[in-house]
Formats: C-alpha cells, sequence, structure tokens
C-alpha cells in the first residue's frame, strides 16, 4: 500500500520536496550488503573513526555525577562560552565576547537558529557548487532561496569573488563559506576571504563553517573574524574533537544577532545538553595532545589516498589540505556518478558518496573519506583500481 495515500491533508509536503542525502543512502546499502555477508570498506561517511579522547569523558563523568542533568542559560554555560573565546583568541588572535557565543545541539543546530533569525522568505543565501550537502536544505526550511555559484577544482573550489559579484542582488542575505570544505577539502585563501569581506560590505551577511578547523595538514585555516567582526563562525566538538555523538556545536554571534538567535533557541530548543558542555570544556582546554595524533594519523592517511589516486592515473588538480575527503574526478568512466557509486559499492564492495550530493557541480565526482584505516583505505584502494581497470572510458 502507498504509505502517502492516506495522508492527512494537514501534513506538510515539505519532506517530501528534500532530496534525499545520498552518503546515508550508500551507508544504508552498504550496511545490507554486510549483513549479507559481503566484505564492505567504508570510505563515504564524514565521520571521525576515533573515540572520543578520556579526558573528555572523564569530564562528562564528573559532570553528570555532579548533577549537571538540567536545563543550562538558554545561551549556554557562561564557563563554556568562557573557555570557547579563549580557544578563538588563542587560534586566531581574535578577542570575542563570551556574551556573543551561543552553545548548539550540534555545528547543525547552530546553522539552522542563524538562518531561522535571517532569513525571511525569498531570501537568497550564496553557496559554492559544490557543497556540503544540507546547506540547501538548512535555507529552504525557512522559506529561503540557495544561489549555487560554480566553483572550480583547479582554483580549489574557492568562491570567484567576480562571480559572486555577478550573483548579488536586493534579496542577497548570507554568503555561506565553508573552508576547509565538504566535500573537497581545501581552504579558502585569506586574501579571497578579505575581497568577499569587502565585495559584500554590510548588506551580506557571512556565514563561516569552520567545523573542519584544526584539520589542517598544509598551513593553517583562517576564520572570518580576522576579517569581519560582523561575520558568523558555525563550529562545534564533532571532527576536530571526535565528539559526534555528543551533539554541541556554537555559533560566535555579532552583538546584534544573539537576542534574535537567542531568543529561537529558547523556543526551539531550550538549550544544549548540560553535562556534554563540561566534556566540551576539557575538549578545549585539555585534549591538545589527542588532537595532534588524530591529526597526524588524518594526513598519512591523506598522503596515501592521494599516492594510489595518482596511480591509477586519478590527477586531483588542487591537493586537500583540510578536513578528511578528497574530491576525485571519475568523468573519464560515467556522466551519471550517483549510479556509478552503487556500482562501485556493489562491484568492488567499497562505498563512496557521489559528488551529486554536494549539487550539481559534484557531477563527475566522488568523495572519498578517510576517515578509516590506514589497512582498510589501502584494500579499498586495492579494490577501486582493480574495478577501475574494468571499466571502459567514455
Amino acid at each position: 500500500m502507498d504509505d502517502t495515500a492516506q495522508r492527512p491533508t494537514a501534513v506538510s509536503t515539505r519532506a517530501d520536496q528534500m532530496p534525499p542525502f545520498l552518503v546515508m543512502e550508500v551507508l544504508e546499502r552498504a550496511a545490507d550488503l554486510q549483513r549479507q555477508g559481503r566484505s564492505i570498506i567504508h570510505l563515504e561517511i564524514g565521520e571521525p573513526d576515533f573515540d572520543t579522547p578520556g579526558v573528555v569523558l572523564e569530564a562528562a563523568k564528573r559532570a553528570m555525577h555532579d548533577g549537571r542533568t538540567h536545563y543550562t542559560h538558554s545561551l549556554g554555560h557562561p564557563e563554556l562560552r568562557e573557555a570557547i573565546a579563549e580557544w578563538h583568541h588563542q587560534q586566531y588572535g581574535v578577542e570575542v565576547s563570551p556574551d556573543h557565543i551561543v552553545v548548539t545541539v550540534g555545528s547543525s543546530g547552530a546553522m539552522l537558529l542563524v538562518f531561522a533569525a535571517l532569513l525571511d522568505p525569498g531570501a537568497e543565501v550564496l553557496l559554492t557548487n559544490p557543497h556540503y550537502a544540507c546547506y540547501p536544505n538548512f535555507v529552504t526550511a525557512f522559506e529561503g532561496v540557495p544561489v549555487r555559484i560554480a566553483v572550480r577544482e583547479e582554483d580549489g573550489f574557492q568562491f570567484d569573488p567576480e562571480a559572486v559579484r555577478e550573483h548579488l542582488g536586493p534579496r542577497t542575505r548570507v554568503l555561506m563559506l565553508n573552508s576547509p570544505a565538504n566535500p573537497t577539502g581545501t581552504l579558502t585563501q585569506p586574501e579571497r576571504m578579505q575581497k568577499l569581506v569587502e565585495l559584500l560590505g554590510d548588506q551580506v551577511v557571512i556565514v563561516s563553517d569552520e567545523i573542519y578547523h584544526g584539520l589542517v595538514y598544509r598551513g593553517r585555516a583562517r576564520s572570518i573574524r580576522e576579517f569581519s567582526p560582523q561575520s558568523v563562525v558555525i563550529n562545534g566538538f564533532s571532527k576536530l574533537f571526535a565528539m559526534t555523538g555528543w551533539r554541541l556545536g556554537y555559533a560566535i554571534l555579532p552583538p546584534w544577532l544573539v537576542r534574535p538567535v537567542q531568543k529561537v533557541q529558547q523556543n526551539l530548543l531550550i538549550s544544549a545538553p548540560d553535562f556534554s558542555q563540561f566534556a566540551a570544556i576539557a575538549a578545549l582546554q585539555h585534549a591538545d595532545a589527542d588532537v595532534e595524533r588524530m591529526r597526524r594519523c588524518y594526513d598519512e592517511r591523506r598522503q596515501l589516498v592521494l599516492r594510489r589516486l595518482k596511480e591509477m592515473g586519478l590527477d586531483v588538480l588542487t591537493e586537500p589540505v583540510g578536513a578528511f575527503y578528497v574530491f576525485v574526478n571519475v568523468r573519464r568512466y560515467t556522466d551519471n556518478v550517483y549510479e556509478f557509486a552503487f556500482q562501485i559499492l556493489e562491484q568492488a564492495g567499497v562505498a563512496v558518496t557521489p559528488g551529486v550530493d554536494f549539487g550539481p557541480g559534484g557531477e563527475g565526482y566522488i568523495r572519498i573519506s578517510y576517515a578509516n584505516s590506514l589497512e582498510n583505505i589501502d584494500e579499498g584502494m586495492n579494490r577501486l583500481q582493480t574495478f577501475l581497470a574494468n571499466q571502459p572510458m567514455i
């Protein structure tokens, strides 16, 4: 029976209009194959394979035993906001008031709160094409309009300020920046950030997703707050500190945006989890050695993937230097990368993400995540090489 046949008329169809999250479709099919006894190498999911550092676990235990299991201030515990402000200053040399920070349920929660406060129906949000898969859904949830701007692999998939200028209009409200970027692993250069700030002025708010900051293997990521105090920083603890399941993020806001975001938080979410916030303080203050160990492991894996891809003749024009992804051009083999990714899964037992999950500009690419062990990555590359050797070129 069709589940939608008896749909009450009061039920919104917005969820039906939302595209599937393809990385999850791949992951779920991979799980089905594993239940059938197949060996699957997971190179699709964007989640650290490391456990949360012990110092963070111990802080969470103490917090729970101390009764930290209640609602908190809607902006987050003052102690955590002070720790975030101090960490931001140490990393970027930029002073941030704890009063301008809101602690959220994950960095996705931070984006939803910020867009809820910023967007009116019809407001436009500029995105790179390709972009993180969920950005358009965050925008359309509040009746905003995603505007995709093509970016080039040979240019590091960065915004071209002149292309941005051409897409500016009276309804442009936000430019969404992501550096290091998902899915490409590339950085936006500081000169580009400065040009974007100068171009957009006070009329367009730059919202910078900095969730992969700290996972950089050459140079360093620059925060948008180094260039504009009127910008918004989105960050969290999931990637750098291997804390995806703790569901804790934050936004650094210009003063005028704090109260609107706080009111949305109060009404929709109340507050972020209590004891998780004390775990986050320990992460910021005591997990440096754990973070560096994980970063070095990621870098070793990154170099392995790039070396193996080059051996297959799959050159990456701009080497990824952040996050844990490589965005690989496979146009010589396919003009339908969605089907191609599932062929790789079914025939080679390797799960990768089709590039179209990240917008139309991802057609012809697959995203390889190296958040897996060296042994599994090497085996995955062996399988991929064998698969490609038997594929005709188009």
